[in-house]
């Protein structure tokens, strides 16, 4: 694979991104990228010329066909395209992949390693469909240079933030998961369940073994269980972490020194995921997301070395930050994690 290839503008040195598959994921990661002093986005893809693909151009993107047959399409439908993804791959630094589920696999061997150009594919493949899989706190370092990377789940990516605070504190000799998961995203009106707990019957769940896949470490000391709930806002977590020994101050201490994740108090009234939601509209977050991973202070508990802590995951826009920090990775743009971190966090505007 090639090294990314850079293209200097004024005295920034910018690598370019192709976003393909501009939809939940797509979309976000688009406005992040874009909002990087090293990095431009050279092309957004689309299926179908929907309104996602409508809003891509008023914001400047420049738009193709992710399927070549289908550039048609969006003619037809009066939406002006530069070309199809075989006009701009080859331009391209590195692709963020946000396509569903199973075709970013398909994506990873039959476009990009064929284009030789590097990508990153998302938490909906599997562990052993990449390279690695990425966190920006855990494993930064070997993802560093790669060229074909798993960005890991919304789940993980929360589970990996707060498990790094732990362990930065005490060892973890055991960690027991409830993930109590939203039905479907906001946008969706095609799944359920509308009046319904739906267990996850496969104990354990798949979400341990995929903290592991990021989590070397850890291997063998985190089992998951599941359930999905009819809420669309956020996923919610219940951790139960075995250590040898820490008190709550400690903990709070840690996730304070933490990035991307922070306490909150339900007593100040943020005592819900809907709550949470409003306070990231009240903070003019764009499209109300939280990348931050919210821990209700009120739910940390120590007995008997074991840590009890609740958090919640916004489902949609907690990974974005990280594909930031990946693509400095694979493309060898900073060796220094926390340094990426903290220039991705201050071009976004997270809190820290």
């Amino acid at each position: 694979m090639k090294i990314g290839h850079k293209k200097k503008n004024g005295d920034v040195m910018t690598a370019k991104i192709l976003i393909n598959g501009y939809g939940s994921i797509g979309k976000r990661v688009a406005d992040a990228v874009a909002c990087q002093k090293d990095m431009e986005v050279i092309g957004v893809t689309k299926t179908k010329p929907d309104f996602e693909a409508k809003m891509a151009l008023e914001k400047g993107y420049k738009l193709y066909a992710a399927v070549p047959e289908r550039a048609h399409l969006f003619e037809e439908a009066g939406l002006e395209i530069s070309g199809t993804i075989d006009d701009v791959i080859q331009d391209a630094d590195l692709v963020v992949d946000g396509a569903p589920k199973k075709i970013g696999k398909q994506n990873l061997e039959n476009l990009y390693k064929k284009n030789n150009v590097k990508a990153i594919i998302q938490g909906g493949e599997k562990a052993n469909d990449a390279e690695d899989s990425f966190n920006s706190l855990w494993s930064y370092d070997r993802c560093y240079g790669k060229d074909a990377i798993r960005l890991v789940s919304c789940n993980t990516t929360g589970l990996c933030r707060s498990l790094y605070a732990i362990d930065s504190i005490t060892d973890v000799l055991k960690a027991r998961v409830v993930l109590i998961r939203r039905a479907v995203d906001p946008n969706d009106s095609k799944k359920g369940p509308v009046n319904a707990i739906i267990p996850s019957t496969d104990v354990p769940s798949h979400h341990g073994p995929d903290v592991e896949s990021v989590i070397k470490k850890f291997k063998g000391k985190i089992i998951s269980s599941a359930v999905i709930v009819p809420t669309t806002l956020m996923h919610m977590h219940s951790l139960m972490v075995e250590t040898t020994g820490a008190t709550k101050d400690d903990i709070v201490d840690a996730i304070a020194k933490t990035p991307r994740i922070f306490t909150v108090k339900a007593s100040e009234g943020l005592d819900s995921t809907a709550a949470l939601i409003e306070m990231s509209r009240d903070m003019g977050r764009l499209r109300y997301d939280l990348n931050e991973i919210p821990v209700w202070e009120e739910s940390i508990n120590v007995i008997d070395n074991e840590i009890f802590m609740m958090q919640a995951v916004h489902q949609e826009s907690d990974v974005i930050p990280e594909n930031v920090d990946c693509i400095r990775a694979m493309l060898q743009m900073e060796e220094d994690n926390i340094k990426s971190i903290e220039m991705t966090n201050k071009a976004m505007g997270l809190l820290k």
